[in-house]
């Protein structure tokens, strides 16, 4: 396990699904937990290659910070299918604020453990990760 600046240690697994989604496509997202109790980072939930993003923006915790990865398939204009790997900060205002402080510290280690990132959303409401917000960042 690698040590997070934070103290937050981040769970193998949480690398490992991550080079399945980037370079297998085993998975269309994959949400990451703080666990707090054993000081680390672990795999939530994984999504299928055939959920939508709607089905992923529903994992999203009303009150609750997580770590989110998906893997946003797209035509460019010139009809050329593309992927873009976006990482999700997700910190909503009715968060504690501890938790948002925690996944504020801990969130550049992390995200440097999941080398393929290429695009990144920090978002506090889910109108900040709605698709429309993720087709105009993915050109």
């Amino acid at each position: 396990m690698a040590n997070a600046a934070s103290g937050m240690a981040v769970h193998d697994e949480c690398k490992l699904k991550f080079m399945d989604l980037k370079a297998k496509r085993t998975f269309r997202f994959i949400i990451y937990k703080i666990e707090e109790k054993q000081k680390q980072v672990i795999v939530e939930k994984l999504g299928e290659p055939a959920e939508t993003y709607d089905a992923f923006a529903a994992c999203l915790p009303a009150d609750e910070c997580r770590y989110a990865v998906f893997d946003f398939d797209f035509m460019t204009a010139e009809n050329v299918p593309k992927s873009r790997i976006f990482f999700i900060a997700w910190s909503p205002d009715t968060a504690k604020v501890r938790s948002k402080m925690i996944y504020a510290s801990s969130k550049d280690r992390f995200k440097r453990e999941l080398d393929g990132i290429q695009v990144e959303l920090q978002a506090t409401d889910p109108t900040e990760v709605g698709l429309d917000v993720i087709k105009s960042r993915a050109n």
